[in-house]
Order: structure tokens, then sequence, then C-alpha cells
């Protein structure tokens, strides 16, 4: 029944969306869905890391042989910008000053604090970036702490 309906679900994406569900192992969309409504405790919504997403950008900053909605997968954010990885498969980096409207077409992964597998990451990650910033910090020429032993 489940494999029956997250098809169905399946089915109703745009083209480029089906392939990019399908590249990613097709996960369950039933169990990613956004949830507004019931106990604040429960309600999950929100980008996510890998959500399928349409963006619409401002005409002003187009030629008009430019294509105003762009789909992809959503890479990351930064303060400034949209990363996504197009159905294409090239990376953009969007300036958010452009962009009018974000659509969510798909959750790939759970929310942020039930993805396992992303706070594992994340976990080491900060790990590997604490120990090349200590290897950093050790090869700093002029230093004045050459007296302490490493």
């Amino acid at each position: 029944m489940t494999g029956d309906r997250n098809a169905s679900e399946a089915e109703k994406l745009p083209e480029w969306a089906r392939r990019m569900y399908v590249e990613n192992c097709s996960p369950d969309l039933d169990e990613n869905k956004d949830i507004f409504h019931g106990p604040l405790i429960d309600r999950k919504h929100g980008l996510r890391k890998d959500d399928l997403i349409e963006i619409t950008i401002d005409n002003r900053v187009l030629t008009k042989e430019e294509n105003r909605k762009v789909g992809g997968m959503l890479i990351g954010t930064t303060r400034n910008s949209v990363d996504i990885l197009d159905s294409s498969g090239n990376f953009i980096s969007i300036a958010r000053d452009v962009i009018v409207q974000i659509k969510i077409i798909a959750h790939l992964r759970k929310p942020y604090l039930e993805d396992e597998e992303l706070l594992k990451f994340e976990k080491e990650d900060m790990r590997r970036r604490a120990n090349i910033q200590e290897k950093a910090e050790k090869n700093i020429e002029g230093r004045r702490d050459g007296h302490i032993w490493d």
C-alpha cells in the first residue's frame, strides 16, 4: 500500500523532479511531507537539504531568452544566495535579491533534527574543520608561542 502511494506521489512530480527523485534512491515522499497543523511539537515545514525546489526569478534581471523558473535540488543556502543542482546537473548559485519565490516540489530528507545521517555528517565535518584549524594555527609563522611544546 505504501509503495503504491509513494509511486503515485512520484508520478505527480514534474519530469525533471521525477528524474532527480529516482537518482536519489526514491525516498518515501509521504514520510517526509510538511506538517502544518496539529501540536506544535509535531509540525514540520520549511526548506531542507536535498529538497527538490522550483525558484522563480525576478524578470528584471533576466534577458528575454532566459527562463524565469529554475528547478533543481537544494544544495545549501548562505546569507546571500541559494545553491542548487539544476535539472541538467549544473551547480547554480542564485542571489537571494533576485528570488521572487521558492516552491518546494518534494522533500527528499527528513526534517533536520530527525535526519540522523545529516547530524552525523555535521558532527564529523565540525571535527574535521577543528583539526584543520588546529593544524593551520600550528603552522603560522611568527607566532609567539614557540617556547611551548607541541
